[in-house]
């Protein structure tokens, strides 16, 4: 910054390159920082040069009519912040785009001036982008794919520890082992989930192998909620099949390791495994249809016996079923890898062209689909947005209208300290013209014996810049500000030399740019992230609840040959996919508020990974009867009927958990299992679903896992009560 600074007003000798060279340095290289591979860095700076040349052109085109300046900032100001929904890559750089525009609309400027002020902001983009690729370049390491390899490989131990000791009958290794290697993925799942949760954003760009393995993360705690949850199977020989299931998921998840690690290799070995994953879930469905007992009651048996061997049989499918549901979420997550190196091993014109893998949407339908999420009046992220718009507008009217000296700080004032709810917003004013302060303070100090000396000015800035730069994550919020005013007093002392006027001036533009910010947070949704977390869970609830309900019921549809082929539940998924980014998006704010949390942050990260457990449960049942050829014989009807009373059922509790989050209703009781529902379902599938000869049917498997699956968004409830009750109570 230094350098491009001195080229504009020393060897040019024109303070309007000098002051766009300056600040767009600040934009290029101290607002921004994007990661992965030094090819895709240089193209995210040189896309954020085009469009800050773009924002300039159309910042100092407006500038000069307040009303205009005014209009355009909150149209410019809403695009960018609201953007950054889409990836985390265009959040990230929401504050240098800004800077890009605010600059050339509060520095009222004539067309003229235009080449001038690109020709600084060029030189910045130029040195900018030779800084990022020559002074220590970041490595290109993705932190959250080297967090999801090592999780993969603990929780691939674990389950073959676990599968050890079954088939063993007794306890393998020591106890120490047993327990480093459960604190291993506990440790590892606990560091991938708070290394996704560390930015105010999901972690995710739109590039293809992105969001490939950004799904990972929710996958990889589900699995690891699964086998915390895991039963120990009832008293009786081992069955082979659900262990051989387990053994090929740590295989999958084995393999699926070493392809994120060394995503350029070829991935047959993962696809064999997932092959091999495959085949043994068929044997654990064969071996399940061919155990159901179908045959009518034992001769002389009484009622009290038949009950009891009904609910021993259902207690021993029990193996069969937690196989079922692990095998389903490791193969998704083999799925999810696969396609993340498959989008790493594109060439670059197929990058170019967008050419995408087989089983990802394209760059755009992505970036609709995540916008369109938020366009709801509950979105958090809609809110700051438009209270961000509102404000950095407002700052602008008011900056023209009273004819300040230097309006570009009040914007920038406005900027810096504008948050989710008027609290933190208040507190943020306080500590921006605290900071303010104590840099003009420090500023005036060393212009005193300066003078009018710029020599030494010119030995100051590199030293400030590092400061400001240094100082907000290192110290404190107010420590950047009062490092930033020093910068900006030499910086404009060695343009103008005026001494402390400068600083002072400064602090009077900031001090009412935070008036317009404490205002704006006042005005707009002054509740904050609190209130609007409790409104998104309950939406994620209910839309994960009818996405269920609806799986369930294209199930039962599917099964039937009498009914047309039904139509899968994509628009649910889809309901149920954006209020789980909403929520996703305002868990995010919620954690970045400052201030005490009014719920402890335990309990609503429990509420939130509930989210996700539903939603899996629902992709499980329609995967599940997605591979029913809907064939089978027999009588569906009573099966059916108690499927979808056991839905409904879990439904209207979750509907009911939404209520309460809203503070309608107290939280609901969890609901008991039903055994005798159990037992009716079980005799309708054993009178009703039998094939030709004379055995149960895949579908009649299919049935009862499905109950298994609504048994376990059932289960899922208990943890849930204490939670939520933490939340209603704190509205």
């Amino acid at each position: 910054m230094p350098a491009m600074f001195a080229l504009g007003d020393k060897v040019i000798g024109n303070a309007e390159v000098a002051t766009f060279a300056a600040f767009g340095s600040f934009a290029m290289l101290m607002f921004v920082d994007f990661g992965g591979p030094m090819i895709d860095r240089l193209q995210a700076q040189a896309s954020l040069a085009v469009v800050g040349a773009v924002f300039v052109c159309v910042g100092t085109l407006t500038s000069r009519n307040p009303w205009l300046a005014a209009v355009a900032m909150g149209l410019v100001g809403f695009g960018v912040l609201f953007v950054g929904v889409v990836s985390s890559t265009l959040a990230g750089a929401t504050t240098s785009l800004l800077l890009a525009f605010i600059l050339p609309v509060s520095l009222p400027g004539a067309p003229s001036s235009i080449p001038e002020r690109l020709a600084g902001w060029a030189m910045a983009s130029i040195a900018g982008m030779a800084a990022v690729a020559l002074l220590w370049p970041a490595p290109a390491e993705d932190q959250l794919r080297v967090r999801a390899t090592a999780t993969c490989r603990a929780l691939a131990a674990r389950l073959r520890l676990e599968v050890a000791r079954l088939l063993d009958g007794k306890d393998t290794g020591t106890a120490a082992e047993r327990e480093q290697t459960t604190v291993a993925a506990d440790s590892a799942v606990a560091e991938l989930h708070q290394l996704f949760l560390a930015t105010p954003y999901r972690p995710t760009g739109l590039s293809t192998t992105a969001r490939a393995v950004v799904r990972l993360v929710d996958e990889l705690n589900w699995l690891h909620s699964l086998l915390t949850q895991s039963r120990k199977p009832p008293p009786g020989a081992v069955n082979p099949a659900p262990c051989a299931v387990k053994i090929a998921a740590a295989a999958v998840l084995e393999r699926g390791a070493d392809l994120l690690e060394t995503p350029r290799t070829h991935p047959e070995s993962l696809r064999s495994a997932l092959a091999e994953l495959r085949q043994t879930l068929a044997v654990l469905e064969h071996n399940a249809t061919s155990e159901l007992p179908i045959q009518r009651e034992r001769p002389g048996e009484s009622a009290v016996m038949a009950e009891q061997r009904i609910r021993e049989f259902i207690g021993s499918l029990d193996p069969s079923f937690r196989a079922q549901e692990l095998s389903f979420v490791v193969s998704l997550i083999g799925s999810n890898i696969d396609l993340a190196a498959s989008a790493d091993r594109r060439r670059w014109i197929q990058r170019i062209l967008g050419r995408q893998p087989t089983g990802l949407p394209g760059t755009l339908s992505a970036a609709q689909e995540r916008a369109a999420a938020h366009v709801e009046r509950h979105s958090l992220w809609l809110h700051n947005s438009v209270r961000g718009a509102v404000g950095l507008a407002l700052a602008v009217f008011v900056a023209g209208q009273t004819g300040v000296e230097h309006s570009f700080w009040v914007v920038l004032g406005t900027l810096s300290v504008l948050r989710s709810n008027a609290l933190n917003t208040g507190q943020n004013v306080l500590r921006a013209v605290g900071g303010t302060a104590v840099g003009f303070a420090v500023g005036a100090a060393l212009l005193v014996p300066i003078g009018r000396s710029t020599t030494l000015l010119w030995f100051l800035l590199p030293l400030t810049i590092l400061l400001a730069g240094v100082a907000p994550s290192v110290i404190s919020f107010a420590a950047g500000q009062a490092g930033f005013t020093l910068v900006l007093v030499i910086l404009f002392n060695i343009i103008q030399p005026t001494g402390w006027r400068v600083g002072l001036l400064r602090v009077e533009d900031i001090a009412l740019g935070c008036a317009v910010s404490l205002l704006v947070g006042v005005l707009l949704w002054p509740r904050g992230a609190a209130a609007a977390l409790s409104k998104s869970l309950a939406e994620a609830y209910a839309d994960s609840a009818s996405y269920l309900a609806a799986a369930v019921e294209f199930g039962m549809l599917r099964c039937d040959p009498s009914t047309p082929s039904p139509v899968g539940p994509a628009q649910q998924a889809v309901r149920a996919a954006a209020a789980s980014r909403r929520m996703d998006d305002t868990f995010r704010g919620y954690l970045a508020e400052r201030g005490a949390k009014s719920i402890p942050l335990a309990e609503v990260t429990r509420l939130v990974t509930g989210v996700a457990g539903l939603r899996l449960a629902a992709d499980a049942v329609l995967d599940l009867w997605g591979r029913d050829d809907g064939r089978a014989a027999g009588d569906r009807a009573a099966a059916r009927l108690e499927l979808l009373r056991s839905t409904e059922s879990i439904r209207g509790w979750y509907d009911d958990l939404a209520n309460s989050l809203n503070g309608v209703h107290p939280v609901p009781a969890p609901l008991p299992q039903d055994r005798d529902a159990d037992g009716r379902l079980l005799q309708a599938v054993r009178h009703d679903l039998r094939g030709e000869d004379g055995q149960a049917t895949a579908t009649a498997v299919r049935m009862i896992w499905t109950s298994d699956h609504l048994d376990a968004a059932r289960r899922l409830q208990t943890g849930l009560v204490q939670p939520a009750s933490a939340v209603h109570h704190g509205k």
